[in-house]
């Protein structure tokens, strides 16, 4: 049974948040919507940037994406078939919040990613005990 999207929200403080991240909360969509950013891009295109997304999980995340009016998609009546896809003006307006995530995620990979230091790994307080002081 598919997942009930969008469902009815509150609106108690933090609801336009929820619905917010309701709209990228796919394991690929802000990864997707990120790679949009530089411009229009095929299927294929998009799959050698995303990475480790199969076919079938890239195919879902952007028919969300596209039904929820984040991505534009054209179809181009050709042999084989070519499929474009790029950034409503909707999608291109969560630019800002999309650098952000990368700026944060660029500041602190060391905590949750692969270990900063070469002996080993470091703990989760010591990383966030450095993010304070620093």
């Amino acid at each position: 049974m598919a997942k009930v999207r969008h469902s009815r929200f509150d609106c108690s403080p933090g609801c336009s948040v929820e619905a917010a991240i309701g709209l990228i909360d796919g394991k690929w969509k802000s990864v997707i919507l990120f790679h949009l950013l530089s411009g229009t891009l095929r299927f294929s295109e998009l799959r050698r940037q995303v990475g480790s997304v199969t076919p079938r999980m890239l195919t879902n995340q952007l028919r969300e994406l596209e039904e929820d009016g984040l991505v534009a998609r054209k179809v181009y009546a050709v042999v084989p078939p070519k499929v474009e896809y790029t950034l409503s003006p909707l999608g291109r307006s969560m630019e800002p919040i999309l650098m952000s995530l990368k700026a944060w995620g660029d500041a602190n990979i060391g905590l949750y990613g692969k270990p900063i230091a070469a002996s080993g790994h470091r703990a989760a307080g010591e990383g966030a005990a450095a993010l304070v002081a620093g």
